[in-house]
């Protein structure tokens, strides 16, 4: 691993790293975010009874939304192409485990493009049900597995 800084310039300030040269792949990420939930919220869930509407389906949407969005939250991230973004959602007792799956054929990766969908969806979620617990969370916002580009295969072991 290098140890120079891949977004400063010689001069210490921040800049895009410059990926013209590279060569388009296939890449996927997938990310996974969980909403810890009561035992209401979760009951209102399952039943679809949350008085602001289809939660799972904002959710899925907010997501996959997200996922396009990601260079005008991230300053540093580049314009990709989103080719495909699917937000899976599995309600369990304890909440809500929501994972993001997204694909390209670009220069460069769509790890925080997964990240920011699960992270929005989850986001999505709690909008959603604050007003029947205002004690529901966001916990374990993170990457589950990468594939393409010059690093290849990656999954989180534990």
């Amino acid at each position: 691993m290098s140890d120079a800084f891949t977004h400063l310039d010689s001069d210490g300030h921040a800049r895009m790293v410059d990926v013209t040269e590279k060569t388009p792949t296939v890449r996927t990420a997938s990310a996974r975010a969980f909403v810890r939930c009561s035992p209401e919220v979760v009951a209102a869930l399952r039943t679809g009874d949350v008085p602001k509407g289809d939660v799972l389906a904002v959710a899925r949407i907010a997501g996959i939304q997200a996922a396009k969005k990601t260079p005008e939250l991230l300053p540093l991230a580049h314009v990709i192409g989103v080719h495909g973004a699917a937000v899976d959602l599995d309600l369990g007792d304890a909440g809500l485990a929501i994972t993001a799956t997204v694909r390209t054929a670009d220069r460069t990766g769509v790890e925080m493009e997964a990240l920011t969908a699960a992270s929005v969806a989850a986001l999505a979620v709690v909008d959603m049900v604050k007003g029947i617990d205002r004690g529901v969370e966001i916990a374990h916002v993170r990457i589950e597995s990468k594939s393409g580009g010059r690093s290849g295969e990656w999954t989180r072991t534990a």
